[in-house]
């Protein structure tokens, strides 16, 4: 049984920084590709970034490119979300998901997390 867990969410002001993380445990996480989408009250879940298996490519919302960071530590079988320059629009439950291949579509995705909160205050 697969499971991610997203922590690192919280309540921060404009302009501030914030890290999310994901651990991932029941299936070998090194040979997948992993994505972070969010959701915001009333809204679609949008995609932010994702990372293929190996760490060689990365991608970004055009909305978040230059201000976060997605990274991986395959020995800890965590992924990462660094959010800086944090803006009020970027307040949405984050989720963590894990598929097969690094894309920007959620139906690509095998698993999800719970989702950990952002509010970003202004």
């Amino acid at each position: 049984q697969v499971q991610l867990v997203e922590s690192g969410g919280g309540l921060v002001q404009a302009g501030g920084s914030l890290r999310l993380s994901c651990a991932a445990s029941g299936r070998s996480f090194s040979i997948y590709a992993m994505g972070w989408f969010r959701q915001a009250p009333g809204k679609e879940r949008e995609f932010v970034a994702a990372v293929t298996w190996s760490a060689g490519s990365t991608f970004y919302a055009d909305s978040v490119k230059g201000r976060f960071t997605i990274s991986r530590d395959n020995a800890k079988n965590t992924v990462y979300l660094q959010m800086n320059s944090l803006k009020p629009e970027d307040t949405a439950v984050y989720y963590c998901a894990e598929g097969p291949r690094a894309r920007v579509s959620n139906d690509q995705y095998d698993y999800w997390g719970q989702g950990t909160q952002v509010t970003v205050s202004s």
